[in-house]
């Protein structure tokens, strides 16, 4: 299902945003996705993994063969029952392991949760990610505390859980961080999380020179604008029917759009010399 032209009806809701109170509720592959064994027998941790990208990837991932451990907090329980359904319908097993990724503690221990009971690791999707774009103006109406959020759930929260992940990963492993078209095209609105994101792709670059001896690749996605709960739980509703519409295709993504990208850097055959590099899902917005 592709994002409607004439744009969303207005709508919010407060953060972290729920699935079902979406109008429409977003396309994340449940009926269309086919998986061809192209994950067969890994192991992935997928950060916010209980709705938008997250879910989508969770999805295909599971249709390719992947078993996959789903991080989330605690409010988006009901969404991330609703993905280990889907999970499990495609066979595979699905780990729930809640919690605020924004305290050190918590995402330390979630990465070890998650490794335990899956038995082992082989793909970490770093998607979690906030930004607050009801604000009036740029620098000058930023808070602190909007600020804390943004970088420790965009940044320290990556650094924190990739990490704790990384003596887990073995030759053939993958990294995929979730940047954004806002590293390259930054709205003035969210200039705390568009930095995020330009340093999301310095860290992957800097990563994959890194870990690359080791057989570990590590690459980024830049979405553009897609249709998930982040949209209506931190942007203004008036801003909905025209979310999208500044792009070539003229329309929002779905996110079940992006999920071939990363079930292509996952993929230890077909993407096997690619590494620190961004893939940009964008609807035709530059990414350079």
């Amino acid at each position: 299902m592709a994002g409607p032209e004439g744009g969303f009806p207005e709508q919010e809701q407060p953060p972290p945003g729920l699935t079902p109170q979406m109008t429409p509720v977003p396309d994340h592959g449940e009926e269309l996705w086919q998986g061809f064994d192209r994950l067969s027998g890994m192991k992935a941790l997928i950060t916010g993994g209980d709705s938008g990208i997250g879910r989508a990837v969770a999805i295909a991932y599971a249709r390719e063969g992947c078993d996959v451990a789903l991080s989330y907090l605690p409010e988006e329980q009901d969404d991330a029952e609703d993905v280990k359904t889907w999970v499990e319908k495609a066979g595979r097993r699905c780990v729930l392991v809640p919690g605020d990724l924004t305290d050190e503690a918590t995402a330390r221990g979630m990465v070890d949760d998650a490794v335990q009971q899956l038995g082992g690791l082989d793909i970490l999707v770093n998607n979690a990610g906030f930004q607050w774009g009801r604000r009036n103006s740029g620098l000058a109406d930023l808070e602190t505390e909007s600020m804390d959020r943004v970088f420790k759930t965009n940044l320290y929260a990556m650094f924190w859980v990739t990490q704790q992940a990384l003596p887990h990963l073995g030759k053939g492993a993958s990294i995929i961080n979730v940047s954004s078209i806002q590293a390259y095209d930054p709205s003035e609105y969210l200039i705390d999380y568009a930095s995020t994101k330009a340093a999301i792709n310095n860290f992957t670059v800097n990563l994959a020179a890194e870990v690359g001896p080791k057989g570990i690749r590590v690459n980024a996605v830049a979405p553009g604008p897609i249709w998930t709960p982040l949209q209506p739980a931190t942007k203004k509703g008036d801003t909905m029917p025209s979310f999208g519409g500044d792009t070539p295709l003229g329309r929002a993504g779905q996110p079940s759009e992006l999920a071939g990208a990363f079930v292509f850097l996952a993929n230890p055959r077909e993407a096997s010399y690619v590494s620190g590099t961004v893939i940009g899902v964008t609807g035709g917005k530059p990414v350079f």
